[in-house]
């Protein structure tokens, strides 16, 4: 009976405990994921710590985005960021040298990747 009564604890204590592990772990892998998609897509021309001086900088003839200015990226609106990634520069009336990144990226991974901006700027949002 005493093996039963542990068990049930054990039982218990695991699945209050599952829904936490999982929103941890889904968590970090949103957080890992856009990392891993800014150094894949972005670093190119936004450079690895997101100043805007990628090894492509110097031939486009637009200069990329500084990621880590407050100011430029405090103007900007979460929802015109997201556009610009998804849908490349000229839908929001800048480069079309930036591509359009929509049909390698879910939308979710364009949420994580603008949050990944916000961290890198150290700023919010346009409302």
């Amino acid at each position: 009976m005493k093996n039963i009564n542990k068990s049930m604890k054990i039982l218990t204590m695991f699945l209050l405990a599952a829904p936490l592990i999982m929103v941890s772990f889904g968590l970090a892998s949103a957080k890992e994921t856009a990392t891993d998609n800014y150094k894949l897509y972005c670093v190119q021309c936004h450079g690895t710590k997101g100043t805007g001086k990628g090894i492509n900088a110097p031939f486009l003839s637009v200069a990329p985005r500084n990621h880590t200015s407050a100011k430029d990226m405090g103007e900007l609106s979460d929802d015109n960021v997201f556009k610009a990634i998804k849908s490349g520069g000229g839908a929001v009336g800048k480069s079309t040298q930036m591509p359009s990144w929509g049909a390698v990226m879910t939308d979710d991974e364009i949420h994580d990747m603008v949050k990944r901006l916000r961290v890198m700027c150290k700023c919010e949002g346009k409302k």
